[in-house]
C-alpha cells in the first residue's frame, strides 16, 4: 500500500519505498523469529550464536556493532546464552576491560544444528525473487546501509 502522505515527490517515493523495504524485512523477520523460538531463543540470541559460529569468539562490543544491538541489550542476551550455558564470557588477558565471548560445546551443537534450518527457510522465502533480483535486491540494501552508516 502506497503512503497516502501528500508531500514532494521525493518524499512520497521515499516513505513509500521504505514502507515495503519496512514491511518485507519484517515479515522475514517474524518467519525467522517463530523459527528460532523453537529453539527458544529470540532473534538476537540466535545472531549472537551465529556470528560465535562463523567468525568465532568475539567481544562483546563487536557482537553488538555486527548485530545492531546496543551495549546494553547485548549484555542481557549474552547474559542469558550464558545462563543457558550456550557461551562463555572471560575477561581478556590483555586487557581486563573487554569481555570475550565464545562458544561452548552446547552452544555450538544448537547453532550447527538450528543454522542450516534458518538458512533454507530464509532461501525458500527469498525465492519470491529470482537470484538475479536477491543479488540486485541485496547491493541496493548494503548501498542504502553504507550511505547511513554516515554520521549526519
Amino acid at each position: 500500500m502506497a503512503t497516502r502522505f501528500q508531500g514532494a515527490r521525493d518524499e512520497n517515493l521515499a516513505l513509500d519505498t521504505y514502507v515495503k523495504l519496512v514491511r518485507a524485512s519484517s515479515t522475514v523477520l517474524g518467519i525467522v523469529a517463530r523459527r528460532v523460538a523453537e529453539a527458544d531463543l529470540t532473534p538476537s540470541q540466535f545472531g549472537v550464536l551465529e556470528a560465535l559460529l562463523h567468525l568465532g569468539p568475539s567481544s562483546q562490543r563487536a557482537l553488538g556493532q555486527k548485530l545492531l544491538i546496543s551495549g546494553g541489550n547485548v549484555t542481557m542476551v549474552v547474559g542469558n546464552l550464558e545462563r543457558r550455558g550456550l557461551i562463555a564470557r572471560q575477561r581478556r588477558a590483555d586487557d581486563a576491560r573487554v569481555m570475550e565471548v565464545s562458544l561452548t560445546p552446547k552452544g555450538r551443537r544448537l547453532i550447527k544444528r538450528l543454522f542450516p534450518k534458518v538458512a533454507r527457510l530464509v532461501a525458500e522465502k527469498l525465492a519470491a525473487l529470482g537470484d538475479r533480483e536477491q543479488s540486485q535486491l541485496g547491493r541496493l540494501a548494503r548501498k542504502l546501509g553504507l550511505a547511513l552508516s554516515v554520521p549526519d
